[in-house]
């Protein structure tokens, strides 16, 4: 036979698309594997190098890690990776640490949010520089915690996360909007531990405002949107940030202050460790301040009146939507900002501002609801950021299930008319209990 090399197009169109459902199976005998990222290079027909650019940790053209939270490099195989890389974690107990490493995260609706674990990441790559002389993790968190599952996971949860000692601060004077309380339970914190830094989430959430109050009550001069650090041995603390400015489109340069507040993807969140998280109490009471700020509870928003990206509850309906006007009393009954893809939206369904994908709008809510939608590449860019994806769909098969966090295959009609049942007759209960 001729010892030409033949090519097989459809097996390295196959290996391109990683939506594709045998795109597993395909790299696999090439010998890639995107989800431990053991292999990332492969030789190709024609002798040349080929590289898998959406490998985790594949370092991008601008020297920029790539980082993904978007479970499709897992492809089917999410569930089963994330459980073996979680059982495999290296457990750290720092009990002598060399120095402290102060982080406040935002805790949206009592759990880590990305943004937080970013931070947590950041605070971890400090605390581990120098392996001899390791620091610890120093979480703060005011308010509830309810953690990723609840109950005894909490702790579990906040030690996968890379903290070594947990504040945990949730009296009635920190709850809601609560910055000069807060600001005098962080000073406390100041007082009785010394951190080497103070690490806030640069996020109109509280972290941002907080992180500032706290820099000037310190005297330090913060820096504000951190995206990245290295260390650098001339500076005084031994690290070197850089930071977003002229609103985003200059980088600025300059050693890292005591008080510093970071972007969302300014270091990979923790997945090789899991850390003590042990409960600290502070030795001295914290002053209770006269506050010149009365939090007088949220105001209720129409959910059809908030812009898509900022909604943290979507309910997007797609093609396979037929029943609209039982969309949108669903929509009403659960409370949800409505939301479409872009078949819906051109077939005149919905309108333009509330298409959701990469042409669309970019959401970055708690939890998205894709009703009778596919999952076309642009949909699912769209839809990265969200932190939970439940997909309604006739097809088991289909890319939004591969996405999902929960999937529910049936007649999208039927089962929102369930859930509303479900739904109202929760509420009913309720209110004859009351």
């Amino acid at each position: 036979m001729s010892e030409i090399i033949r090519r097989d197009p459809r097996r390295e169109w196959i290996a391109r698309n990683r939506l594709h459902p045998d795109n597993a199976a395909v790299l696999a005998s090439l010998g890639v594997n995107r989800g431990g990222g053991a292999v990332s290079e492969w030789m190709g027909p024609n002798g040349v190098v080929r590289k898998d650019p959406r490998a985790i940790g594949f370092i991008g053209p601008n020297g920029v890690k790539r980082i993904d939270r978007s479970g499709l490099q897992q492809g089917g195989q999410a569930t089963a990776t994330t459980t073996a890389a979680r059982d495999s974690r290296r457990t750290v107990t720092i009990d002598q640490p060399a120095f402290l490493v102060a982080v406040v995260p935002d805790l949206t609706g009592g759990r880590l949010s990305g943004h937080d674990k970013d931070l947590l990441g950041l605070a971890r790559r400090v605390a581990d520089a120098d392996a001899e002389q390791p620091g610890a993790v120093v979480a703060i968190l005011f308010g509830e915690y309810k953690g990723e599952g609840g109950g005894e996971l909490k702790e579990q949860t906040l030690g996968e996360a890379g903290i070594d000692r947990v504040v945990h601060l949730d009296d009635e004077f920190y709850a809601g909007f609560a910055p000069e309380a807060r600001l005098a339970a962080l000073s406390a914190v100041e007082r009785e531990m010394t951190p080497r830094f103070w690490l806030f989430p640069d996020s109109p959430l509280g972290g941002a405002d907080l992180g500032r109050r706290l820099a000037l009550r310190l005297g330090e001069r913060a820096a504000t949107g951190v995206w990245q650090v290295e260390a650098d041995n001339e500076a005084s603390l031994g690290w070197r940030c850089t930071a977003r400015g002229a609103a985003g489109s200059l980088d600025i340069q300059r050693p890292l202050p005591r008080v510093a507040l970071a972007l969302a993807e300014c270091a990979e969140p923790v997945d090789e460790t899991r850390h003590a998280a042990e409960h600290l109490t502070l030795a001295a009471s914290i002053p209770t301040t006269l506050s010149r700020i009365e939090d007088l509870g949220q105001v209720a928003v129409d959910p059809a009146g908030v812009a898509l990206a900022e909604a943290e509850f979507i309910l997007s309906g797609g093609n396979g939507v037929k029943q609209w006007d039982a969309f949108h009393h669903a929509a009403k009954v659960l409370g949800a900002t409505e939301g479409a893809s872009r078949v819906a939206v051109d077939d005149g369904f919905m309108a333009r501002d509330r298409q959701v994908g990469a042409t669309g709008t970019w959401v970055t809510a708690r939890v998205y609801m894709a009703v009778g939608i596919s999952g076309a590449i642009q949909h699912l860019q769209g839809i990265q950021r969200c932190d939970k994806v439940v997909a309604i769909n006739l097809d088991p098969g289909c890319d939004i299930i591969k996405r999902a966090d929960l999937a529910v295959i049936g007649d999208s009609t039927q089962i929102l008319a369930a859930l509303v049942a479900m739904v109202e007759q929760q509420r009913g209960g309720q209110r004859n209990a009351a």
